[in-house]
Parts: structure tokens; sequence; C-alpha cells
């Protein structure tokens, strides 16, 4: 039997009647985050509020417009990985350059795979992100002063809404157990 399903094995030009040559017309995004609670606090996770004049084209892959939309709500730090970086070398790459943290201490990473419709552009048809979710601690107190947000802080999940946060992180959190306070 010769399967008719199309493999995510990219390769140019396609050496298998099972490959494909390009990533699907509604894009492909392979992310990595960081989910930080403060030590003692379950539900309190470190979140920012980015600052939309630091180079977020460079330290998260957010284009200006993005970042202006972005700059709005709370975010986790994250960003798609450098082509050809592992995930964790992504993780820790997000802890030096948008926590200032390169210390911070990551477990492995928990790997989610999502495939919707986006907002932005949903003509393209379905959109792929595989996600790997890295958890780590701080002591209270220990938020880091970094350049790349206007806020960042351990904020309380159980009092946060679903709409203060931004780049459709609530998602992100929701698969790694956490629930937000409202709508």
């Amino acid at each position: 039997m010769v399967t008719a399903r199309r493999f995510c094995r990219f390769y140019s030009p396609a050496d298998t009647p099972f490959g494909m040559t390009e990533p699907p017309a509604g894009g492909l995004c392979l992310s990595a985050f960081l989910v930080v609670t403060e030590k003692g606090y379950a539900n309190r996770v470190l979140l920012g509020h980015l600052d939309p004049a630091a180079p977020w084209d460079h330290i998260g892959a957010l284009d200006p417009s993005r970042t202006a939309v972005h700059s709005k709500g709370w975010m986790l730090p994250a960003s798609h990985l450098i082509v050809k970086e592992s995930p964790q070398e992504a993780a820790h790459r997000i802890a030096r350059e948008q926590l200032e943290r390169p210390d911070l201490a990551l477990g492995e990473p928990q790997v989610v795979s999502e495939v919707y419709a986006p907002r932005r552009f949903p003509e393209k048809g379905e959109h792929w992100d595989l996600e790997f979710i890295f958890r780590g601690e701080l002591d209270p107190g220990a938020v880091p002063a970094a350049a790349a947000w206007t806020e960042l802080r351990f904020v309380d999940l159980d009092r946060t809404p679903t709409s203060a946060v931004a780049r459709s992180h609530e998602d992100v959190l929701q698969s790694v157990g956490f629930h937000l306070g409202g709508p």
C-alpha cells in the first residue's frame, strides 16, 4: 500500500513520496516558552508587558506590528527557534536575552502541538505550532529587571482574565495545566 499521507519531513527536492518541499500554506512555527513560577506559589507565573522599543525582532521573532499589538497584554518570555537551534538552546537564549538570567534553571520541555486557523490570516488555511514549554522557578522578590519589558512580575493567574494575556499565551499556560481567572 502506498500512503497518501504527507509527513512533516521537509526536503528540497522531495526525496520520497511521503515528504513535502514546503511548509503548510498556513504556516508552521517552532517556539520555546518559559513558564517560570514564584517559589511557594504554584499559580503565580512570571509575565511581562514587552517594551516596543526593545529589539523584539531579534530576541522574540516579533515584527513591529506584532510588537505593538502584543505590548498591551501579559506575555510569557518566548521566541520562535532560530534555524538549526535546539529547543534547549532557544530556552537558554530566552532566559539570557529576554530575562537577563543566563543562570535560570529550567526543566525538560513539555511538547505541545496545535493546529488552528489563525485570526490574522484565516484565508491561508490551518497553521501548525509545535511548542516547547520549559518550566522554571524563582524565589519571591527575584523578578529580573530586564530591559526588554516595561513591566515584568509574578502574576496570579487565578485573578487574571484571559483577555489580559497577549499573543494567545493563555493557550500555552492552559497546555501545561494553568487556568486563568476569567474570560
